[in-house]
């Protein structure tokens, strides 16, 4: 009934089935390309006797390539899992309807007007495509993590890192509002700067060259940037003003405890949730002790890591870890309970980017050593004889030996000792060179079956990871340029549609120009038929649009297709309040509408006939009428029958509708 639309929620059943449809149908797509590329690389390693040699340990000369750096593998590994655990996340049934009204606008509520602006653009084009949009960050994350494992060192590994940050940065942005550093009541304990930016900076990190990691430098200047950033979260959290130091303020909840109260009630189990509020309940009692040690701990931490010293960043990386891990369980509650968790939250990120750094100081990666004669991979390291090589890890542990060379590479054909890593003189001029002159021929058919032959199954790995990516970004991409909203909005709200084939009833009315309008004359064109009030401010508005946005979305087609409404008012009436309408609207300037209206007769005719229910309210204070629209072919016949009511009545729904409407319209329009 007009007046009466039902709202959408976030776990409308039409909706989640569709999400899992999306994902079933995209994830059988990936399983096929999966196992297509690994039955061309068994294919070829079997059929080409190049690939089988590279696999024979006997014989040949050898190379010795450097080991992944301990602390770019900690960084990979970790931060692959993440993605994969937060692609995991957004399988929640919840996350196609969710995520905008819920996460996304939410976040910016307190950030300036330039900010919401960019995030109500994000949000309104995940509204307009939340099954493509929900599943298409489902697979970006899981691919971005699986690509980051897999890839260890190479082109593929540092292209997976850029990968991450540049998803990353798209969320941070998008999804997290900057991490609300330009909104009010920041600090590190509630998640600041947002958590997926420690993603971007771990995937810059994993993008660097081998070389960037060979000495203690990388190491020190990440751990330096983060004890700089405690400090900086020491000095705001000891802000006065900010609610911090006060576990209750005139009877009501500090900021803190107001923070840890709320995460104490979201969903998750009963244990979890003692443990929080009973810690809620300890800072509302304590609040100032209890700022003024985080406040103490952050600038004490902050300023062993920017110290150097091997002692205190030993110690400042065991506070970090303690702190972290305590902040992540008693204040941000894990991140991700409470059904729409798309991340566990900044604490786990951060722990990780400052143990990398840690790790880059103090660790040595080993030489690997591999035969001359294979080919380069992409998941290998580039070097072979005559190309150049990563320049290798410095050979010794202290940290003050940051200015060390590495040692002299050994001639071709012969393996280099355990810890000796060192590039090939004079080898990287002349791989550039290589690569100008044999471009052309690595092209050619027979270059391409021996490059897929040699690759190793981590490359294949990789390029499956990006090809998951891209199903996801893809889609996406192309729903963010489409201004035309998914119709399964429309479906989830008003219900799958009915199909007919049978004579619709004729009626003779009159229309806002007082010319006569029989169903009859219409013949030979597709008719859109719906009721509307013209003295109506809710349900009709809405529906009115939807008819227009059809029009629009028919293009050259609108000139087969006729949009008719009939007057659903016995006291509003006259061709008066149906050109007014037509004008509030601005349906008076679309060519191919119709608003037909009559006698209290002729009119309660046309309602019988189409099962339309109109009541009037005592004194004509409202008039419900049931929202239906009617699709007829130009044969006169009744095509199919949808349920128009407008729902929450949002501009993506709005834009659903009209969707639904010009596909009806095309598909009656199209030959039997």
């Amino acid at each position: 009934m007009s007046g009466m639309g039902s709202s959408l929620q976030v776990g409308n059943p039409t909706v989640a089935a569709a999400f899992r449809a999306a994902l079933i149908h995209q994830g059988i797509i990936i399983a096929v390309i999966f196992a297509l590329l690994l039955v061309a690389w068994i294919s070829f390693r079997e059929w080409l006797p190049a690939a089988r040699a590279a696999d024979s340990a006997s014989g040949g000369s050898a190379w010795s390539l450097p080991a992944e750096p301990a602390g770019r593998r900690m960084l990979r590994i970790g931060f692959g899992v993440l993605w994969i655990f937060d692609g995991i996340l957004q399988l929640q049934s919840a996350m196609p309807l969710g995520l905008p009204s819920r996460v996304m606008v939410p976040a910016s509520a307190s950030s300036p007007g330039w900010v919401k602006h960019l995030v109500d653009w994000a949000a309104s084009a995940w509204t307009y495509h939340p099954v493509t949009a929900a599943a298409a960050a489902v697979w970006i994350q899981i691919g971005i993590g699986i690509w980051l494992l897999v890839a260890a060192r190479g082109t593929w590994s540092r292209l997976g890192g850029l990968a991450s940050m540049g998803w990353g940065l798209i969320v941070w942005i998008f999804g997290e509002a900057f991490g609300g550093i330009f909104g009010q009541g920041l600090s590190w304990l509630f998640g600041a700067p947002g958590a997926v930016l420690f993603y971007c900076v771990a995937g810059g990190l994993i993008a660097l060259p081998l070389r960037a990691w060979a000495t203690p430098r990388l190491g020190r200047r990440v751990l330096a940037v983060v004890g700089l950033f405690f400090f900086g979260m020491a000095v705001l959290q000891a802000w006065p003003g900010r609610g911090f130091w006060q576990g209750t303020l005139h009877g009501h909840p500090g900021t803190l405890t107001s923070m840890i109260q709320g995460m104490s009630q979201t969903s998750q189990p009963h244990f979890l949730a003692a443990l929080v509020a009973s810690f809620g309940s300890l800072v509302a009692a304590h609040g100032f002790a209890i700022n003024l040690f985080v406040v103490i701990t952050l600038a004490v931490t902050g300023a062993a890591l920017s110290s150097g010293g091997p002692r205190p960043l030993r110690l400042a990386l065991v506070a970090v870890t303690l702190l972290c891990l305590a902040d992540w369980v008693l204040i941000e509650d894990f991140g991700f309970f409470g059904g729409l968790g798309t991340d566990p939250n900044s604490m786990i990120p951060l722990a990780l980017v400052v143990a990398g750094g840690y790790l880059a100081l103090t660790r040595v990666p080993a030489a690997v050593t591999v035969p001359v004669t294979a080919p380069a991979t992409a998941s290998a390291a580039e070097p072979v004889p005559g190309a150049a090589t990563e320049p290798a890890a410095m050979s010794g542990t202290d940290p003050a030996n940051e200015g060390a060379t590495a040692p002299p590479a050994r001639p071709a054909g012969r393996a280099e000792p355990a810890g000796e890593v060192g590039p090939v003189p004079d080898a990287r001029p002349a791989r550039r060179k290589r690569r100008l002159i044999n471009w052309p021929g690595r092209c050619t058919p027979a270059a391409l079956r021996r490059s897929v032959g040699a690759a190793s199954l981590g490359s294949v790995a990789a390029v499956g990871a990006l090809v998951m990516t891209a199903i996801g970004a893809i889609p996406m991409a192309s729903a963010s340029a489409n201004p035309n909203a998914d119709p399964i909005i429309a479906e989830a709200i008003a219900g799958s549609s009915a199909a007919f084939d049978y004579p619709a009833p004729d009626f003779q009315l009159t229309d806002q120009q007082g010319a006569p309008v029989t169903l009859a004359s219409l013949r030979g064109k597709a008719v859109l038929l719906t009721f509307l009030d013209p003295v109506c401010t809710t349900d009709c508005p809405l529906i009115a649009q939807e008819f227009r946005g059809a029009g629009e979305l028919l293009g050259a087609n609108s000139k087969r297709v006729e949009l008719v409404a009939v007057v659903a008012n016995p006291i509003y009436r006259s061709i008066a309040f149906t050109q007014a309408f037509d004008r509030q609207e601005r349906m008076d300037k679309v060519p191919n509408w119709l608003y037909l209206t009559g006698t209290p007769p002729q009119l309660t005719k046309v309602w019988r006939a189409y099962n339309i229910a109109v009541q009037t309210e005592p004194a004509g204070a409202m008039v419900a009428h049931s929202d239906i629209a009617f699709v007829i072919d130009g044969a006169g016949h009744m095509r199919q029958e949808l349920n128009a009511d407008p729902g929450p009545g949002t501009a993506s729904s709005t834009s659903s509708f009209a969707a639904v409407l010009a596909n009806a319209a095309e598909h009656v329009l199209r030959p039997s």
